[in-house]
């Protein structure tokens, strides 16, 4: 009987050391799978800053040289071809400040933080780029007028009035409706797709889904 208790008992202690055992591996497992979903959305991350960076220097570069072009252009009395170039310096500028915070928030982005920050964190990366892609898109009326001159349009026929008009208010109606529909609820729309398929954006959702992926795993478990 003592004999049977005893075998019992030490049956008990290897059931409790499976378990122990197997939780272990369940853990470790895990914790592979976050550390390397992390590192894959750090490393595509990665890839977004250095676009930032690129994208700063050449907006940088190119707010400099329509501040140049447009101040010369002011001296001459070339009034249309001023303003046009400070319309698109000025949403430029606007750009350039929002991809160094997109930088930041890059930067704050660590694989020791929380799943949960850091899904808050590029989801505000997210909205962020969407934003200023929107903001990007209304300077395109201004590249319909930056040549127009107070000559050419006293000595311009009617025919080249009609179709410059109609340029601009295309170019107009065409910036107002992407800014207006630039949108999550449009991110499965062909034409979404085919103006966010650059790296900077499919970059961001990539890490979005690594650390979905994450979530998914530990909701499974």
């Amino acid at each position: 009987m003592e004999d049977k208790s005893f075998e019992n008992m030490l049956q008990s202690f290897k059931e409790k050391d499976n378990d122990t055992w197997l939780m272990n591996v369940m853990q470790l497992n895990m914790d592979c799978i976050i550390t390397i979903q992390t590192q894959k959305a750090k490393s595509k991350l990665t890839s977004v800053a250095i676009i930032k960076v690129l994208g700063i220097l050449l907006g940088l570069l190119w707010v400099w040289l329509l501040g140049s072009l447009g101040f010369a252009a002011y001296t001459v009395g070339n009034i249309f071809f001023a303003l046009s170039a400070y319309a698109v310096m000025f949403i430029s500028i606007i750009a350039i400040i929002v991809y160094i915070k997109h930088l930041v928030l890059i930067a704050q982005i660590k694989e020791s933080d929380s799943i949960t920050y850091t899904q808050r964190k590029l989801a505000e990366l997210q909205t962020s780029t969407l934003k200023i892609t929107r903001i990007l898109f209304l300077q395109m009326p201004f590249y319909s007028t930056w040549f127009i001159t107070p000559t050419l349009l006293a000595n311009a026929g009617t025919g080249w009035l009609i179709v410059q008009a109609a340029a601009t208010v295309l170019l107009t109606f065409l910036s107002v409706w992407l800014y207006m529909n630039i949108s999550f609820k449009n991110v499965n729309k062909r034409w979404f797709r085919i103006l966010f398929g650059n790296s900077e954006w499919t970059g961001v959702t990539q890490a979005i889904a690594f650390m979905k992926e994450i979530d998914e795993f530990k909701s499974a478990k």
